[in-house]
């Protein structure tokens, strides 16, 4: 039996892409940028783990920065100049990585904050005796 490998994204024919949507998703221990097209599709991404900081330094301001940096370099090699920016999540990284796009250079259609918050929805857990 020869089994046939199909690749699905080829590096050869990368499409160029001019506007997209960069999504922060800020928790108290990691940052997760994502950059996609506006269908959705994603382009690029990382995190503060991906970038090499572990335990409590990836909750941080700077490895926030460090991912956003990331990100950023990938949209400028395949030319992208205006995007949308969510940020959703309540961690210490969410301003530094949008500070960090900002100063990149690429155009802002608009900044939206994306994070879930609930009309009074489930009983929070009872409280700590110690």
């Amino acid at each position: 039996m020869s089994k046939t490998i199909k690749r699905i994204g080829s590096r050869r024919n990368e499409h160029r892409v001019l506007k997209g949507v960069i999504y922060v998703q800020a928790s108290f221990n990691n940052t997760i940028v994502t950059a996609t097209d506006v269908r959705g599709q994603v382009i690029s991404w990382s995190s503060a783990g991906a970038c090499g900081f572990k335990g409590t330094r990836r909750g941080t301001p700077f490895a926030a920065q460090t991912a956003a940096e990331n990100v950023i370099r990938a949209l400028m090699d395949r030319g992208m100049e205006r995007v949308e920016v969510m940020i959703s999540g309540p961690g210490r990284g969410r301003d530094t990585a949008l500070r960090t796009i900002r100063r990149s250079g690429i155009l802002l259609s608009f900044v939206r904050d994306v994070t879930p918050m609930p009309h009074n929805g489930c009983r929070p857990p009872k409280k700590r005796r110690v």
